[in-house]
């Protein structure tokens, strides 16, 4: 796929926290190629708490639609597909809050955009050309959560079971797991999924060509 083309495909990947969307994501990406796909994560997302204080951005509620800057992420999401670069933002998961600086992201052939409640919002669904869902049993998801929060965001084993039963699970029953139901394909998110991404590669491949 060359860039010059000006079709441009919009690929909504979501699943449960701990599902492997992030990894379907990463993999197909690698797959495609970085000079045709461009990956937008929605963790990068999330909205700026600086004017609370530590102990209040922490019983913020991270799995709510509310809890995104949905705006700015639909905005990106538009202006990539237009064919125009944006800057998206930074999160610090340790401080709750948005790090300074920032990454430019370039508009590709191909956009990932990648997070727990990426078809949740109509008005980026209506953007994207194919929706995916990665689907994984809890106790699965639960355990991968709790490896990525304690190896990567500085947590412990009770805040993240903590904020598991009073956030993650109400929230994923009321607004991730219903989104299951818009995804064009679901896919199961215990294996490796490598057929999985060289069968997306080429299927958006021949989409982008049919333009």
């Amino acid at each position: 796929m060359g860039d010059s083309e000006t079709r441009r495909l919009v690929v909504g990947i979501a699943g449960g926290t701990g599902s492997g969307k992030s990894t379907l994501a990463r993999r197909l990406a690698r797959r495609i190629g970085q000079d045709d796909c461009t990956l937008v994560s929605q963790d990068n997302y999330y909205g700026d708490l600086t004017h609370l204080g530590l102990q209040a951005r922490a019983r913020v509620n991270f799995d709510h639609p509310e809890s995104i800057d949905s705006e700015l992420l639909i905005d990106h999401v538009r202006t990539l597909k237009r064919g125009d670069s944006v800057m998206t933002p930074r999160y610090d998961f340790s401080r709750h809050a948005r790090a300074t600086g920032g990454s430019e992201l370039l508009s590709r052939g191909v956009i990932l955009v990648e997070g727990i409640l990426v078809l949740v919002w109509p008005a980026l669904t209506e953007l994207m050309d194919v929706k995916i869902f990665v689907d994984a049993p809890d106790d699965i998801r639960l355990l991968r959560r709790m490896r990525r929060d304690i190896a990567d965001r500085g947590r412990d084993v009770d805040s993240v079971l903590g904020q598991y039963e009073d956030t993650v699970r109400p929230m994923h029953d009321q607004y991730v797991r219903p989104s299951r139901g818009l995804a064009d394909l679901i896919v199961p998110g215990e294996g490796d999924n490598q057929i999985v991404v060289k069968f997306l590669a080429v299927a958006l491949k021949a989409l982008r060509g049919a333009g």
